[in-house]
């Protein structure tokens, strides 16, 4: 239970005021109360709001979104490197110059945004491990 006396999973029938599906996972929002509260670090979620008191560690993001944009940003650098070293041939510390600094910051930044969204989700849904 929340401080507040609400189930974490509490979905008001009226979502007027509460923050869409884009802002939500871009700016990393409180699904509920849509306060900036979601994130402790860059990609660490805080254990629960600050203002609302809903219970973030009630939701189960996993490593789904991290194995998924690792393997999408992989295909996307991995091609775009095979283009550059056919089209210029540049010399090997070009390309770890270049690929290596983007694949982490776009992972990174896309982890960011694609753990929002999921817990975003999960809360609309209402959905829950399975046996709670």
């Amino acid at each position: 239970m929340a401080d507040d006396g609400r189930k974490a999973f509490d979905v008001p029938d009226n979502t007027k005021g509460q923050p869409a599906f884009r802002e939500a996972a871009l700016f990393g929002l409180c699904p509920r109360c849509g306060e900036r509260t979601l994130f402790a670090g860059w990609i660490s979620f805080a254990d629960q709001c600050s203002s609302c008191s809903l219970d973030y560690t009630r939701f189960n993001v996993g490593d789904g979104p991290a194995a998924f944009l690792t393997l999408v940003i992989g295909a996307i650098i991995v091609g775009l490197a095979a283009w550059l070293a056919v089209a210029v041939a540049p010399p090997w510390w070009v390309h770890v110059l270049l690929w290596l600094p983007l694949g982490v910051g776009l992972t990174l930044a896309g982890l960011r945004v694609a753990k929002a969204a999921l817990l975003w989700s999960e809360y609309r849904q209402k959905a829950g491990e399975a046996g709670r």
